[in-house]
């Protein structure tokens, strides 16, 4: 997905910040994909390149502290793998992996429908 926007907007693959920032856009379009985020929240999701997936989510929990926690999914021959802040590796349930394939069929989607618009309006 990152390719095709940087392909689209014609903008130079070794161009590290470019890079960096299409991420942070794409992290803030997936991030709402299931509904609105709180304004004390901050939540991404993304695909950081072909193989691994990110979802991000920071809030504010009472007394004010900050609680966050990142969840990363390889994307292997032989399945996904999760990897949740400081619990085991592990393959994702059937049920996770339909919601996981839903999710990314639903990113490229809003990621796509998002670039169009963009380049509608330049």
């Amino acid at each position: 997905m990152l390719n095709y926007i940087k392909q689209a907007l014609t903008v130079p693959s070794n161009d590290q910040k470019v890079h960096k920032d299409l991420i942070h856009y794409e992290a803030k379009i997936g991030g709402q994909l299931f509904g609105k985020v709180a304004d004390d929240h901050r939540r991404e999701f993304f695909c950081l390149d072909e193989n691994t997936w990110v979802w991000h989510e920071e809030w504010s929990a009472k007394k004010g502290s900050s609680q966050a926690i990142t969840t990363r999914y390889d994307v292997r021959s032989n399945g996904i793998i999760k990897v949740q802040d400081n619990m085991p590796h592990r393959r994702l349930s059937d049920e996770e992996l339909r919601n996981f394939y839903q999710a990314v069929q639903l990113y490229g989607q809003k990621v796509s429908a998002e670039l169009q618009r963009m380049i509608s309006a330049a």
